[in-house]
């Protein structure tokens, strides 16, 4: 084997026996249970971590600060979120035709790298709309700090273990569906 026959065969576009998918999988599904609206998971664990008794805690100052910055970059306005809705489902049905109805390898691939996060992202958008008022209350005084941070950091507890159990059924599904794949095409074509 040549060298360029070699580097072929490692950039192959076949997805279900390429390396680099699951390399992909691995990697992505890793990167999005680590922030949560945006922000580090290790942030959040600080909070937890907090005295019951602490008062005005470095740790519920940062998590609020992260959150101040993160949250504006999730609102949609009406004409945003519809155009984003129109693209994104004109997109995916093509790619779910182009899979599922014609049989393309990689167009299946991507449906199930893709799905998931088609999913997630109204629940992230949920829970960036109940992180708001927090931050805001905390902002004027309505609510002490510390008390903001522990019911911020306990709804993206909450989500990221959501997102764990949705990053798990993912890889099952996908590494199902790649199987069924390699049986029904047992030489890659």
């Amino acid at each position: 084997m040549t060298l360029t026959e070699g580097i072929l065969a490692l950039l192959d576009s076949r997805s279900f026996g390429s390396i680099w998918f699951w390399l992909l999988l691995a990697l992505v599904w890793s990167l999005a249970a680590r922030k949560v609206v945006g922000v580090p998971y290790d942030v959040v664990q600080q909070v937890r971590r907090m005295p019951q008794d602490a008062n005005d805690d470095a740790a519920a100052f940062q998590l609020l600060d992260w959150l101040s910055l993160t949250l504006p970059r999730w609102r949609l306005a009406g004409v945003e979120g519809v155009l984003m809705l129109f693209v994104a489902t004109f997109a995916f049905s093509a790619l779910f035709l182009l899979g599922f109805v014609y049989g393309l390898e990689m167009a299946q691939a991507l449906v199930l790298l893709i799905l998931p996060f088609v999913a997630l992202f109204p629940v992230e958008l949920r829970l960036a709309r109940k992180l708001t008022p927090l931050v805001e209350a905390a902002g004027a005084g309505e609510l002490s700090v510390d008390e903001a941070a522990r019911r911020a950091a306990r709804l993206m507890r909450r989500h990221r273990a959501g997102v764990t159990v949705v990053s798990i059924l993912v890889v099952v599904i996908t590494t199902y569906r790649g199987a069924l794949w390699f049986l029904a095409h047992p030489f890659g074509f």
